[in-house]
């Protein structure tokens, strides 16, 4: 088992949370139980699969849970891009909070190849 705290990933996934959630705080109230929630939930998903997956035995669970963080982050990635269209959100916001998805992206899949190759 690992300290989830100790993971960049796990640090870089908690502030977009934190990110998205008060980005989503200046949505119209129509898309509360809409857009507002799914792009919570989806961020949200990232560092709570991480701290999941870290509090199992094996590395092997650990992966399966990185697997869910890289899925949680596409879903992330299509609702900003969907609310930039929806013009809910700058463009400047939106390229900046897509290119912290990316890197975090990028910093889960390194994660779990590392993982499947100690596997």
């Amino acid at each position: 088992m690992k300290d989830f705290r100790e993971l960049k990933v796990w640090e870089r996934g908690h502030k977009l949370t934190l990110k998205i959630y008060k980005l989503t705080s200046g949505f119209p109230r129509e898309e509360m139980y809409g857009l507002t929630s799914q792009m919570r939930r989806s961020c949200a998903s990232i560092p709570t699969n991480i701290a999941e997956g870290c509090g199992r035995s094996r590395d092997t669970e650990l992966a399966r849970f990185m697997e869910f963080a890289i899925a949680s982050s596409s879903e992330l990635e299509y609702q900003l891009l969907l609310s930039h269209d929806l013009e809910l959100i700058k463009s400047s916001d939106h390229k900046l909070l897509m290119d912290e998805v990316i890197e975090v992206k990028r910093m889960l899949i390194s994660f779990f190849k590392k993982l499947k190759a100690n596997c």
